[in-house]
């Protein structure tokens, strides 16, 4: 007799046959193959005992047939610096998987970073057991409380959505709603995934994942329209307008209809710190780095004294506006943010994307060369660097003169947070070298991670990465990650003793740091395994012959170069600028 419906079945009841699932058709699989379609198809890890069922299955989607490679690394933190890294290299996403609360709240940090920053990163959690959730119990790796959500608390303030997969019958949806919307708000996005689930074979896996199709985002063509007649008003009527960019360029995706603009109107084009990299430096009209009072020579003069100037994405914080010191007058600027148009005091114009404004203006614009043709006659070109004398020891600027000459198209620049900004920032960078530095957050120590990250990625370039001594003391261990899997990264570590940022913001005995032996710290990383080329270098002459040795025989080496400068020795521009930072954060309080 059949069983009335709604009814358990009985157990000499005849079960209906189920269609076969494939044995690779799990949650884990899914997972990888998804990362490797939208970019990541290496993935930084740390195991612990939550997400050791999880990486087998990553593991087993191997990037030949469509998956993704695991890179182990010594720390969460790192790990999620390296995803930051991979990132920015225009892979699209980077991805980053760890093991619950111990793992996630190391990896925090950096994810946070990455929120600032605007990048699309994926930030893998293995969970408790989908049984533990709502039964009361204290696991390890928790703060002690039978409350799981700690770590997801944490998280909702750094992603723009958050997944916690602990049932497979709704674990595809939530795998694809938080990679595609890393993809649309270009930010991290966290996925908690429960350890007993990764492996198990379950129908909506059972084919090929269906390639995203992310709608595109419009402009409201009205507003558009609007926003293009009054910003060309405002510009066609000034006599000497400029261009200057910002780091929202990229998350927007405008910096090509940005040059096309800047070609049709024959305004010159400054770019703001942050934004260094992201136009290119051969360009014309190009006349530097616009920070206020710590600039490019000839172009704070040009942009201040501008009747009229377009800002493109700009981020207007303490460290970029020097101490809230930028002499710029509202009235006088367009702020154009990625879906937004401002105009002077107002009128605002919204739902505008920023590729399309340009795109429209650019063909409204009159010719205007006059700015311009101002730089042009005040410019003078910078001098070399006085020549050391034999044994004198090695300064700086002597240093950056000779990195200006490895420089080419196949080469990236990441500059650590510290001198190395401002050092960086005097780098004229040739046609096609990557440059990135993280100017919002400034976490120290992100370079180390982030150049394992865009080395991993962008295979076609040589990572030239400048780090501080102290920085490099929060992260060091991830050098070891670059030599085991073969990369030919040249670090220059630059040792003069201390956090030489902050001596120039507030001094203070705790400024001062222990001395390493850099070179024996990477050699014992190196351990005779792989390819490693070290020197410690403290005259012009050994600095000369150590990058002979890294450009040539040793190519292919990971180059680790230990530069020793005297504890003053910074650059003007880090002079100005920390005691402006100074004097911004020491103000007293307002009146009560």
């Amino acid at each position: 007799m059949a069983a009335a419906v709604g009814s358990l079945p009985s157990a000499s009841s005849s079960p209906t046959t189920a269609p076969s699932i494939p044995a690779n058709a799990t949650l884990g699989r899914h997972l990888a193959r998804r990362l490797a379609e939208v970019g990541a198809r290496d993935v930084f890890t740390v195991p612990g005992d939550f997400n050791l069922t999880l990486l087998d299955e990553l593991e087993a989607e191997q990037p030949s047939g469509g998956g993704v490679r695991l890179v182990g690394c010594c720390n969460e933190l790192n790990a999620a610096y390296a995803a930051d890294g991979y990132a920015r290299a225009g892979r699209g996403v980077g991805a980053c998987a760890v093991t619950f609360t111990v793992g996630g709240l190391s990896a925090i940090n950096a994810v946070a970073g990455a929120f600032s920053e605007n990048l699309p990163l994926v930030c893998v959690v293995g969970g408790p057991n989908s049984n533990d959730y709502g039964s009361n119990r204290v696991l390890h790796h928790t703060i002690g409380l039978p409350d799981f959500s700690q770590e997801l608390r944490c998280f909702q303030n750094v992603t723009c959505y958050q997944a916690v997969v602990n049932n497979l019958e709704d674990a595809h949806e939530q795998i694809d709603t938080a990679i595609s919307t890393a993809l649309k708000e270009s930010k991290p996005v966290y996925i908690s995934i429960s350890c007993n689930l990764p492996s198990i074979p379950h129908p909506t896996f059972s084919r090929h994942p269906v390639p995203f199709f992310l709608s595109p985002r419009l402009s409201n063509q009205m507003s558009l329209e609007a926003a293009v007649e009054a910003a060309a008003a405002f510009l066609n009527k000034s006599v000497k307008p400029v261009l200057v960019g910002g780091p929202k360029m990229r998350v927007a995706k405008a910096c090509k209809s940005f040059v096309e603009m800047a070609d049709a109107s024959g305004y010159p084009i400054a770019v703001m710190p942050s934004a260094k990299g992201l136009v290119p430096e051969h360009h014309s009209r190009f006349i530097g780095t616009y920070w206020g009072a710590v600039s490019t020579p000839f172009c704070a003069e040009i942009v201040e004294s501008a009747d009229a100037y377009l800002f493109a994405g700009p981020i207007f914080n303490d460290y970029s506006s020097v101490g809230y010191s930028l002499l710029i007058k509202k009235e006088k600027a367009i702020i154009v943010q990625p879906d937004r148009v401002v105009i002077g005091n107002g009128p605002a114009f919204g739902c505008i994307l920023m590729k399309d404004f340009f795109h429209a203006l650019a063909s409204r614009l009159k010719k205007n060369t006059t700015a311009y043709e101002n730089y042009s006659r005040i410019f003078v070109p910078q001098g070399e660097p006085i020549s050391s004398d034999p044994g004198e020891p090695l300064r700086v600027n002597v240093l950056f003169k000779h990195v200006q000459t490895m420089l080419s198209g196949s080469s990236a620049v990441i500059s650590e947070t510290g001198d190395s900004w401002f050092n960086c920032q005097k780098l004229k960078l040739p046609e096609g070298c990557g440059y990135e530095f993280q100017m919002q957050y400034g976490s120290i120590g992100w370079s180390v991670g982030a150049t394992l990250g865009y080395a991993q990625a962008a295979k076609d370039k040589r990572v030239i990465s400048f780090i501080g001594d102290g920085s490099f003391q929060v992260t060091a261990q991830e050098v070891s990650t670059m030599i085991r899997w073969a990369q030919n990264n040249i670090i220059f570590l630059i040792n003069n003793g201390g956090y030489t940022i902050e001596v120039e913001i507030h001094d203070g005995p705790y400024n001062i740091i222990k001395n390493w032996n850099y070179t024996g710290v990477v050699e014992a990383f190196h351990n005779g395994e792989g390819k490693c080329y070290t020197a410690k270098v403290r005259t012009e002459e050994e600095l000369k012959k150590a990058i002979e040795a890294s450009l040539g025989p040793n190519k292919d080496c990971l180059c680790f170069i230990e530069v020793i400068v005297h504890k003053d020795d910074t650059s003007k521009e880090l002079l100005e600028w920390g005691s402006r930072v100074s004097a911004a954060n020491s103000r007293p309080p307002n009146p009560q």
